[in-house]
């Protein structure tokens, strides 16, 4: 019996890039990659890392305009 290899879909061209993603294909990562970012950004910073933040604020010295190796 020979076998048919015609798909539904040959007779539609999608735009490809040079790296052989479809526009489709392009369209479902970005909404991913989005939609992870989001999630990222919504995470509240955990306690412990504010403290490290605050300790390493307290531990800057303090610049004044005109210091040394500092542009005015």
């Amino acid at each position: 019996m020979p076998h048919n290899n015609h798909r539904p879909t040959d007779g539609i061209r999608k735009q490809a890039t040079p790296r052989g993603l479809d526009s489709r294909s392009l369209e479902r990562i970005g909404n991913s990659l989005k939609a992870h970012y989001e999630d990222l950004v919504r995470t509240p910073i955990p306690d412990k890392f504010l403290e490290l933040l605050d300790q390493l604020e307290a531990n800057e010295p303090t610049s004044s305009v005109g210091s040394p190796g500092k542009p005015e």
